[in-house]
């Protein structure tokens, strides 16, 4: 199923996208997208339902795919080749720092460039949806909770990330830098994470084209090593990291100014697009 919150920031519907593109509503059956509509009897109660059944609703806004998101946890350098580009080396264990919920948009919205950035930069990067709460689990029993996937953009502003000392987070969590979505796309419809196309352009440039079969750590292994950790509850998100092609690692590097237009996608998880604004 490919799951989705539809309307104005702070009003979104839950919905799901049918077999023909149509948006149904799913507002009588479920309250949200996110805590028990997402576990095992939650995803199963959705999918008994006949999406012809449920009212069409014109397109229109698309929010940030799943709501009440706790933690938004991301992953560095999980890409070998990305690492090179940045002059790093692949750590030995993941590194893990957190980005704001309150950066968390839709993906369409527009993301603002924050005042005093002069390096806000882009990544394309698989997003897991976490489904059931996950503690101590075992990497061979992770992706049994595990909701879905999505596209997800780990908007970075690097200046504010390496250069000002202290840990990422503050480079990460400026607001709007987290779009998600369209869609939670269950994992029914993704049996492979590790093998999907990721691509992004800048301005209709092509500046990532990469496959998260080139991560270091997958899927199934940081759902069970952030869990020996943390708790992991229904609505979290994890960011897994981005292929090559971010704007730090070109020679000379390039980042974001008002005016540009950042679209990227994942095979089988859709797309977002993006219009990169100044904060007044």
């Amino acid at each position: 199923m490919k799951l989705m919150r539809v309307g104005e920031a702070g009003s979104e519907k839950p919905a799901l996208l049918d077999a023909d593109g149509k948006i149904r509503d799913l507002s009588g059956h479920v309250a949200d997208i996110g805590g028990e509509a997402i576990g095992p009897a939650g995803l199963a109660k959705i999918a008994a339902i006949d999406p012809k059944s449920l009212p069409e609703i014109a397109p229109g806004r698309i929010g940030a795919c799943v709501a009440g998101t706790g933690k938004f946890i991301c992953i560095g350098l999980n890409y070998s080749d990305h690492a090179a580009e940045t002059g790093a080396t692949v750590p030995p264990e993941p590194i893990i720092f957190m980005k704001a919920t309150s950066a968390i948009v839709g993906p369409n919205d527009n993301v603002v460039i924050p005042r005093g950035s002069e390096k806000t930069d882009w990544e394309v990067e698989l997003g897991v949806v976490i489904g059931k709460t996950a503690k101590y689990v075992t990497e061979a029993e992770a992706l049994d909770y595990v909701a879905g996937y999505c596209v997800s953009n780990d908007v970075s502003e690097r200046a504010f990330q390496t250069e000002r000392s202290g840990q990422w987070t503050k480079g990460k969590s400026c607001d709007t830098f987290g779009p998600i979505g369209p869609w939670l796309v269950t994992k029914d419809e993704i049996p492979e994470p590790q093998n999907l196309g990721m691509w992004l352009t800048v301005n209709g440039q092509k500046m990532q084209n990469g496959s998260s079969k080139t991560m270091v750590y997958g899927v199934a292994f940081l759902v069970s090593y952030l869990s020996q950790f943390m708790s992991l509850h229904p609505g979290d998100v994890i960011s897994t990291g981005t292929p090559p092609g971010v704007g730090m690692g070109l020679k000379p590097p390039r980042y974001l100014k008002a005016g540009d237009v950042v679209e990227l996608g994942i095979e089988g998880l859709g797309t977002q697009k993006q219009t990169f604004v100044a904060d007044r």
